[in-house]
């Protein structure tokens, strides 16, 4: 059975009522357990912070144990060079992910400071960018 984390940055825990227009009005523990249940042969975990050290803490942790890991670094995707360095420190791929199309919003979301360190990046299917990613990761050999 494979392992997958899926790590969600600063403010997802508000996904359902922070923006709704940008973000959806599904709350990401609702859309968590929809997954859980259409891929229940694999292990998949959950963790948010919305603390940066937290972030690296959990993919030091658990870096070289899982199959994969869906990041969702929210904003310290644009600013956080200890991420990156993070990410490149583990074994496991990870996907960054993004719910919104971020090349479609301001400039400074732009430029991903995580990006290189993935081994690839899925932004703008709402929250099905997270089955996307799994997805990826599932059929990676």
């Amino acid at each position: 059975m494979k392992k997958i984390l899926i790590i969600n940055g600063p403010n997802l825990n508000l996904l359902g009522r922070r923006e709704p227009g940008v973000y959806g009005s599904r709350s990401f523990e609702d859309y968590y357990k929809e997954l859980c249940t259409q891929y229940s042969s694999v292990e998949l975990s959950y963790f948010q912070s919305n603390h940066e050290g937290a972030l690296i803490d959990k993919l030091h942790e658990v870096g070289f144990d899982v199959d994969g890991i869906i990041l969702n670094a929210g904003a310290f995707t644009h600013t956080s060079v200890a991420l990156h360095d993070a990410i490149r420190a583990i074994n496991a791929p990870v996907v960054e992910v993004h719910i919104s199309n971020v090349h479609q919003r301001e400039e400074f979301r732009h430029h991903s400071f995580i990006s290189a360190a993935c081994r690839g990046v899925i932004c703008g299917f709402g929250l099905d960018s997270y089955r996307l990613a799994l997805e990826a990761l599932l059929h990676e050999s």
